[in-house]
């Protein structure tokens, strides 16, 4: 069985080519930065993942996804081996994508983050009674 399941940040904005032939096909490639779940020294470390995504899928990403957006995707592991200009020989894994989601807010990217006020808590000055719960 061969199945990936990530969620991650986009590292910049996907790139998408059509394929040379007869029935040109959109091939769309972007960088998804997966975090580790362990951490060095507090620090949080990322894995830099290579995607690949073909046809309607390339175009949707092209147009709705950006650089900094948490997505999830699903997929599959592909190696790639080949011989470069000078004949060393190269390889590569990229995840082709057979699935992808949104998976941050609606509003993720428009608004800045809100940090605590020093006592821990965050400002709730826009909250209306017919939010709450109770």
């Amino acid at each position: 069985m061969n199945k990936v399941i990530m969620m991650g940040r986009l590292t910049k904005n996907p790139e998408v080519r059509y394929a040379e032939g007869e029935n040109p096909v959109a091939v769309g490639r972007y960088t998804l930065a997966v975090n580790r779940r362990w951490k060095k020294e507090g620090e949080s470390e990322a894995d830099f993942i290579p995607c690949i995504v073909f046809g309607k899928s390339a175009t949707f990403a092209e147009k709705y996804f950006s650089k900094g957006q948490l997505i999830c995707i699903v997929g599959r592991l592909q190696m790639n081996n080949w011989t470069d200009r000078d004949g060393n020989k190269r390889r590569s894994m990229d995840v082709i994508v057979e699935e992808q989601h949104f998976a941050g807010s609606k509003n993720e990217n428009q608004e800045p983050r809100r940090e605590p006020a020093q006592d821990g808590f965050y400002p709730i000055d826009d909250i209306e009674d017919d939010d709450l719960p109770f």
